[in-house]
């Protein structure tokens, strides 16, 4: 076969191998391109692959004509396929053992921009987040949004710590990377959608995925996509985890790969944390503690951060519409209390100030208002961290 369309031959060999990416890799390295696998005949596949093995009967014309649709397909839809030689496959990708050899990437500005700034730092974690972990997964995007060298924030776009972790980095203006566990074609989960929308207009941002379309969201498919998400990063902080989880997956997957992995450490009796105390007990990361350390060690020189802003003076400054006559140390009292133990409902606030339920969910209710602090549809509080 002669006159092989390259990218074709790369899109093919990815969809045949894509659980196995180190049998192209070593096809296209010892033979010189895709192009020249499929070049062989059948007797030479066999010396390859064996007799016994059937990979090689997957390696047919057939293949191809699949591939050159998949890659019409994708067009039409508005993104694009990047074989693991073209310059701007990303370089800390494939750098790894086992890197894709090629990437679906759907995204405004082309990826040769999109990946060739960076830097690039992961953050990852449980789908079942708890207010500490939110607020600290937001805590950690404003303090690198404010580095000398501000990165592109990398995650999965699964709900809990994914999803904060993407949105915390475009309130912050910064660049990020969502890798799905499914096909360029669709979001999942579908609720998704709106911020996967934001990601692809946004600056330096992307959607991408090393599935062909159509592939469904299937358990096999996230685990195999965390390599891509360690893999990407300098660096790859594990919020919160249960012993076992995908976000341990992809945080001893970046310690393979050499890169550096930080874990907010949490109470030795959270299930919610477990996993990544047990990463720093096991020295697989480094404790996440102070935010200037952790920045200037990961490369990003130094943190500009401000002095968090008084919440009495707050309250104090708000126009006299929103500061009810006689209730402004009541307010203030509440706002401690929020402070103090963020996720509190408004009950656990009447219990441990001791003011009745009217009064705690009517002054709430003007603190949330004024952008003081968030509440969550279970009612659970916690101050907005605009004001922290």
């Amino acid at each position: 076969m002669t006159g092989l369309d390259e990218r074709i031959c790369v899109c093919a060999l990815n969809t045949i191998f894509g659980f196995k990416p180190q049998i192209p890799l070593s096809l296209m390295r010892t033979l010189g391109s895709a192009s020249a696998v499929f070049g062989l005949d059948r007797e030479a596949l066999r010396d390859i692959f064996g007799p016994y093995n059937t990979d090689a009967d997957m390696i047919r014309p057939s293949a191809l004509d699949k591939a050159a649709d998949e890659l019409e397909k994708i067009r039409r839809y508005g993104a694009r396929f990047i074989t693991i030689d073209d310059p701007s496959y990303p370089q800390a990708l494939k750098s790894c053992p086992d890197p894709p050899v090629g990437l679906y990437f759907k995204g405004t500005d082309p990826p040769e921009k999109v990946f060739g700034e960076g830097p690039f730092i992961s953050i990852v974690g449980t789908r079942d987040q708890t207010p500490y972990g939110k607020e600290m997964c937001i805590r950690t995007v404003q303090a690198l949004s404010k580095s000398s060298s501000p990165p592109a924030i990398v995650s999965g776009l699964a709900l809990g710590v994914d999803v904060t972790a993407h949105s915390a980095a475009l309130s912050c203006g910064l660049p990020t990377i969502a890798v799905i566990p499914t096909g360029i074609d669709m979001v999942y989960p579908s609720q998704h959608t709106y911020i996967a929308d934001r990601i692809v207009s946004a600056p330096g941002s992307a959607l991408i995925t090393d599935y062909p379309t159509d592939t469904p969201p299937l358990r096999p498919h996230f685990l195999r996509r965390n390599r891509i998400i360690a893999g990407l990063s300098r660096c790859t902080v594990l919020i919160e985890s249960k012993v076992k989880g995908g976000g341990m997956m992809t945080a001893r997957l970046a310690w393979s790969y050499d890169r550096d992995v930080f874990a907010l450490p949490g109470r030795i009796d959270d299930v919610h944390s477990q996993g990544c105390n047990v990463l720093i007990r096991q020295k697989t990361a480094e404790a996440l503690v102070e935010f200037p350390d952790f920045i200037k060690s990961i490369g990003l020189g130094k943190a500009t951060l401000t002095e968090a802003t008084d919440i009495e003076a707050c309250i104090d400054s708000l126009p006299e519409a929103l500061r009810p006559v006689g209730k402004i140390a009541h307010m203030k009292k509440i706002a401690s209390c929020i402070r103090s133990n963020r996720g509190i409902s408004v009950q656990e606030i009447c219990e441990r100030t001791g003011m009745e339920y009217a009064l705690v969910s009517s002054l709430t209710g003007i603190l949330r208002m004024a952008g003081i602090i968030d509440m969550d549809l279970l009612h659970r509080c916690s101050i907005n961290l605009k004001n922290t």
